[in-house]
């Protein structure tokens, strides 16, 4: 799983707030708390969600295609169906 850059300057900043303080241990649980949890979030980058949109409206335009393909071959066999009886 890729860093979030969220996550990493959160954890810089809770490094800098521990450094300066007497629990020193204190630093390790909580990155590892902290890597646990967004670790069960199944969390994505912004690049991945991108690219997940961009296939998703690329999917959605093509449904949309097809669509008006049926709806023009429906018209079609409903015309030939009409001119023969």
């Amino acid at each position: 799983m890729q860093q979030n850059p969220w996550l990493d300057a959160f954890q810089k900043n809770v490094s800098e707030l521990i450094s300066r303080s007497p629990a020193a241990d204190v630093e390790r649980n909580v990155r590892a708390f902290m890597t646990q949890a967004f670790g069960k979030l199944e969390l994505v980058t912004r690049e991945e969600f991108d690219i997940q949109s961009d296939l998703l409206r690329q999917a959605i335009a093509k449904a949309e295609g097809l669509e008006k393909q049926i709806q023009a071959l429906e018209q079609r066999v409903t015309a030939l169906e009409n001119s023969k009886g």
